[in-house]
């Protein structure tokens, strides 16, 4: 099925998933966004529930269901999914039954089937007593879809997914995803491992971020061996440790120790200097990265400066997120970094996303030049 052909049932809602406490600011971004695409409606939430409801006030079009409200223009939101019931179930002995009798009365695609299927939860500790249930029931309820026909033989990324997310053991929301406008990890969570040998569990923000943000081509484009960077409040090596690993020689700042296992490589130039006034010491590098412990707008100033007076060609950098007006904060800082570049007729692209690995900070990546072929 191809998906510019791809029918979907008629909707006037969607379903938004978030890290614990952030609704509200979701709530907020979700309402700037779909007042610019001029999609009128209202979000409904729980705090601290992890999820958000946005319910339009006219039915969602067929190409507003595929591209409105994009998964990467928010940056609150881990994926987005289109909202359509919630069942209960009123057998808890064959729950499969009764899914498969929903799909065959409520015909969510008006042609075709699923790619896959996920049983998803609240990502907070009550939600996570139901991981065991919905990891269980999603082996049967696989295999049964495939013999209905409803679920292809094998994951396909290519067409939508059914998305059943449990608020308790005996009612789900029915939901489904798009390509090209979702996060294809269930429940939008990239899982990663630490590396043994990294010197702080800090390293997996970095990846994660590089892994969100940029394709395997781009990766391969934007990190090559032999490039440079400079970390900003690297120790103990965390995010330097993301950049040995591909190649990149770093110059590493800041006033604490620097692991001895990165310092051993030979790719490490580690300065004990402040980061608000440190330049590269050839006058530009590749890279320039920062998870400094800092207020937003010092760390967004500084990454901009950096960017005008070409000190580097792209970045990576982490804002901690203020106690209030989270959303609005941020928005107003990117959006002063975005008018500053665009002043400088300096060709960029600018992603920020509230990660998984992310706590009360969000990763915000700028490319420029080179770095966008």
């Amino acid at each position: 099925m191809q998906e510019n052909k791809l029918k979907i049932a008629a909707s006037k809602s969607m379903l938004f998933y978030c890290r614990e406490g952030y609704e509200a600011d979701l709530a907020a971004e979700l309402d700037m966004l779909s007042a610019k695409e001029n999609l009128y409606g209202y979000a409904q939430f729980i705090p601290k529930s992890t999820l958000v409801h946005y319910h339009f006030y006219a039915e969602l079009s067929q190409a507003q269901m595929r591209s409105a409200i994009a998964l990467g223009d928010l940056i609150f939101a881990r994926t987005r999914l289109i909202n359509f019931d919630s069942l209960t179930f009123s057998n808890p002995h064959d729950r499969v039954s009764s899914v498969l009798e929903y799909l065959r009365e409520n015909s969510l695609l008006l042609d075709g089937m699923f790619g896959d299927v996920f049983a998803e939860h609240p990502d907070h500790e009550e939600g996570k007593q139901l991981a065991k249930f919905c990891k269980k029931f999603l082996v049967p309820l696989r295999q049964a879809m495939r013999k209905q026909g409803s679920l292809s033989a094998k994951p396909n990324t290519g067409l939508p997914y059914l998305h059943l997310y449990f608020t308790q053991s005996n009612e789900c929301l029915v939901n489904i995803s798009v390509p090209k406008n979702r996060n294809s990890e269930p429940m939008g969570i990239m899982r990663l491992k630490s590396p043994a040998d990294a010197p702080s569990r800090s390293t997996l923000k970095l990846e994660e971020a590089i892994r969100l943000f940029l394709s395997k081509q781009d990766q391969a484009n934007c990190f090559q061996k032999g490039m440079t960077a400079v970390d900003l409040g690297a120790c103990p090596g965390g995010w330097t440790y993301q950049l040995v690993i591909r190649g990149i020689r770093v110059e590493a700042i800041d006033n604490g120790e620097m692991a001895d296992s990165l310092m051993a490589t030979g790719m490490v130039d580690y300065h004990a200097a402040d980061g608000f006034v440190y330049q590269p010491k050839d006058g530009h590098v590749d890279w320039l990265v920062c998870d400094m412990i800092e207020k937003p707008e010092r760390v967004a100033k500084l990454m901009q400066t950096w960017l005008l007076k070409r000190l580097t060609t792209s970045c990576i950098f982490n804002l901690k997120l203020p106690m209030k007006r989270r959303f609005q904060i941020v928005d107003e800082l990117l959006n002063e970094i975005k008018n500053s570049l665009e002043k400088q007729q300096i060709d960029f692209k600018m992603q920020a996303k509230h990660l998984y690995h992310d706590r009360d900070e969000i990763s915000v990546i700028i490319r420029t030049s080179t770095h966008l072929s």
